[in-house]
């Protein structure tokens, strides 16, 4: 039980005192594309959070690191062209394992919405060397995983391949594509994708989860909450893939924090499942399907496996959202057979801590 009061007082502080803003999908903000011309130039773009990248550039520059959010779009580029040297560091174009030095640019857009942050679009151009035969890429400026797009003509079809911050991808030979990943291969890494945007880059997500299980020790509450939260998040997120459902994130991110700080607030008066608390977390669930589909949106869906991809990323949620549950249940464990001291130590405190982050956040959202 002090484990679980210590894990939730952690977390409250750190959402609380951080200066960042906490997405509900933080695993879309890198992409890479390239393209291998046939008059042998080559083009590589990156699309990224400008505020994050300039953040760490700045530490391993051994520069003070003030707030970046507040920025303008031209000062962000500014910036961040002066560190090109330090840029260069992590990111590496090889050609038969022999780097290249590429010409780089830097352009900052204005953020889309009100919670979305400013985008950095960073361009590498060159030439393929006469005789080089296979092409790496390596990228790591990020830790989280990302889309590598590669293509020999812009008249091809692109390869995908998703590597870890920090990872070298496959050789892609100059003179043919490679095959596509397999159904399987597809299969796993969506998966991973849902798993990892719970756990541990869906902190917002994580909260929700927990205030879920907190109402009620008995399983089959959390059961019923769960189940009509996952076919709600089911049913928006596809819709939305399909392009039937739409919403700006400016909207949905808020309600998203919302929804939140309500189910840790009811959890203060209430102790027991009602029929209304189901309906509540089904609409709430129609709003995280949103939030899911904006991030899956962002990182893209290979093509003619829309639904193999669409329903592995579904199930690594799931999988996401259990691996909370278990771990709350292992912390808990036998203290709960006390309810009235479960309740004072671990329900109101712990409630409390996730309405003020989900508060925090709604009004960050918003803009404020």
């Amino acid at each position: 039980m002090k484990a679980l009061l210590l894990a939730a007082a952690c977390t409250g502080a750190l959402v609380l005192a951080s200066p960042a803003r906490v997405e509900a999908h933080e695993i879309g903000t890198t992409r890479v594309s390239a393209v291998f011309h046939n008059d042998r130039r080559y083009e590589v773009e990156i699309v990224t959070d400008a505020a994050a990248l300039l953040e760490k550039l700045d530490i391993v520059a051994g520069q003070e690191t003030e707030p970046k959010t507040d920025l303008a779009p031209a000062a962000l580029g500014a910036r961040l062209a002066a560190l090109e040297e330090v840029f260069r560091g992590r990111v590496l174009l090889a050609f038969d394992g022999v780097a290249d030095r590429p010409a780089i640019g830097f352009e900052v857009a204005p953020p889309a919405d009100a919670v979305s942050p400013p985008s950095a679009t960073i361009r590498l151009t060159g030439d393929v060397p006469p005789t080089a035969r296979t092409v790496t890429w390596t990228y790591s400026w990020t830790f989280a995983s990302y889309a590598l797009s590669m293509r020999l003509s812009k008249m091809t079809t692109p390869v995908t391949e998703w590597l870890d911050g920090g990872q070298t991808s496959a050789a892609l030979s100059l003179l043919a594509l490679p095959p596509a990943p397999s159904r399987l291969a597809t299969i796993w890494r969506y998966i991973a994708l849902g798993f990892t945007h719970i756990v541990p880059h869906g902190l917002d997500h994580m909260l929700f989860v927990v205030g879920i299980f907190l109402l009620s020790r008995r399983l089959r509450s959390v059961l019923w909450q769960v189940s009509a939260f996952t076919l709600a998040h089911s049913i928006t997120l596809a819709l939305s893939i399909y392009g039937v459902v739409a919403m700006p994130s400016a909207i949905v991110e808020p309600l998203i924090a919302l929804s939140i700080a309500y189910v840790a607030i009811e959890n203060l008066f209430q102790t027991e499942l009602r029929p209304w608390r189901i309906a509540l977390v089904f609409a709430f669930g129609l709003l995280h399907g949103l939030g899911f589909a904006g991030a899956l949106t962002e990182v893209g869906l290979p093509r003619g496996e829309y639904l193999t991809a669409l329903t592995a990323f579904n199930v690594g949620v799931e999988a996401g959202q259990l691996a909370v549950i278990a771990a709350a249940l292992v912390l808990v464990g036998r203290h709960a057979s006390d309810y009235a001291s479960y309740r004072r130590r671990v329900v109101v405190p712990v409630s409390m801590l996730i309405a003020g982050a989900a508060v925090y956040w709604t009004v960050e959202r918003v803009g404020f």
